[in-house]
């Protein structure tokens, strides 16, 4: 083991049987992250495939460049240095590399970004990338090459339980988690998937990096939406839908009109930075009414609410969720702690859940996430405020 490398221990369902190499598509982004994974899994003697996601989301400034391994480029996870970055570490582990052309289908998810926003919501495409691409596009991929499992780097964890079944659980670093944005994966792809870094913190990470000798042991890790790497979203709707941001009002709780915008899409719930009007107390973004044009501005406290309805429900327990409400702890975006809630179905794919406590800025279009201790029991995408 190079450097001294502490051992980790891979889900159960991963392990080799017999002397058959188990095979492992692995998702190479070019990062620390996924470069780690390769290295780890490869080390553990599996029959390991690199691959690279090329979803046309390059900006272009990197094109013909000649790339320096493991340099800061774009902070993307998908440009043409990336790309290199990901071959560049596949070539040093001695495993095979492909890049596989999704251009396709993520301009889907980025019509999902636009529609979204378009339509007053806040999407999440990090979310519905990892359900149709990163477990649902390279699912397939592994069944075509005869692949038993799909490797990512995502700091969660895919475990066992008693009885045999798989479930998805919270990465042990919980300043890293990203189980959040996993919930959407499909049940019965769970027992293909493998995350060898949910037992580790980043600064291991690191070290392992620095360990295998693989050169983006430094490289910072990517903050910004890949398809936006200038964090101008607004400039992509724009492009997108020429004629959806139309100047319109700005409204004050009693619906008195106290400025104008450029676009409601440029305004999300909870916003407090960069709304330029003065009411003489701090205002807050609290609604939006897109068939109206309208922006809602108020005080903090008109952004605590308490109930909410999610749709397309992903549920990954064995335990069917029903009318009854259950105790979970649940979240509503990504950097935020879960918290006291209860669950149940409201309704035909009608996922509702109410907290014990009000919560400030809960955003339609964003996900909500339910958990038994760091089990993920499943979720939904908010739809709307009940209350």
């Amino acid at each position: 083991m190079p450097g001294g490398c502490r051992p980790i221990n891979l889900p159960q369902s991963s392990y080799m049987s017999g002397t058959k190499r188990k095979k492992i598509v692995v998702a190479m982004s070019g990062g620390v992250d996924s470069s780690v994974t390769a290295a780890l899994l490869k080390q553990q003697g599996y029959d390991c495939i690199g691959v690279f996601m090329r979803l046309g989301a390059d900006p272009g400034t990197d094109e013909g460049a000649q790339c320096q391994p493991g340099k800061a480029h774009h902070q993307g996870c998908c440009s043409t240095a990336d790309a290199a970055d990901a071959r560049f570490v596949a070539g040093l582990l001695d495993i095979p590399f492909y890049a596989l052309n999704f251009q396709h289908d993520f301009s889907g998810i980025i019509d999902y970004f636009v529609r979204e926003y378009n339509a007053g919501r806040t999407p999440n495409p990090c979310v519905r990338c990892n359900e149709y691409l990163k477990f649902g596009k390279l699912i397939a991929y592994a069944n075509a090459t005869g692949a038993d499992y799909v490797a990512t780097g995502h700091y969660a964890r895919i475990v066992q339980d008693a009885q045999g079944h798989t479930e998805l659980r919270r990465g042990r670093d919980l300043s890293k988690d990203q189980s959040y944005v996993l919930f959407g994966v499909r049940p019965e792809h769970l027992p293909r998937m493998m995350l060898p870094l949910g037992d580790m913190d980043k600064s291991h990470v690191r070290e392992l990096a620095e360990a295998f000798k693989l050169p983006v042991f430094s490289k910072p890790d990517s903050q910004e939406i890949c398809f936006v790497p200038d964090n101008d979203y607004t400039h992509l709707i724009q492009k997108r839908a020429p004629g959806a941001m139309q100047t319109g009002k700005v409204l004050d709780m009693a619906g008195q009109v106290v400025g104008e915008h450029q676009g409601h899409q440029a305004y999300t719930i909870g916003q407090r930075k960069g709304v330029g009007i003065a009411l003489g107390y701090p205002v807050y973004v609290v609604a939006k009414n897109p068939a109206q044009n309208t922006v809602t501005l108020g005080p903090q406290a008109a952004l605590a609410h308490q109930e909410l309805d999610a749709r397309e429900v992903n549920w990954l327990d064995q335990t069917p969720l029903g009318s009854e409400p259950i105790p979970c702890l649940a979240k509503i975006r990504y950097n935020t702690p879960p918290r006291p809630a209860r669950v149940w179905l409201a309704g035909t794919d009608l996922l509702r859940v109410r907290f014990d406590e009000p919560l400030n800025a809960i955003t339609p279009g964003q996900a909500v996430v339910c958990y038994a201790g760091d089990r993920v029991l499943g979720g939904g995408w908010i739809d709307r405020i009940v209350a």
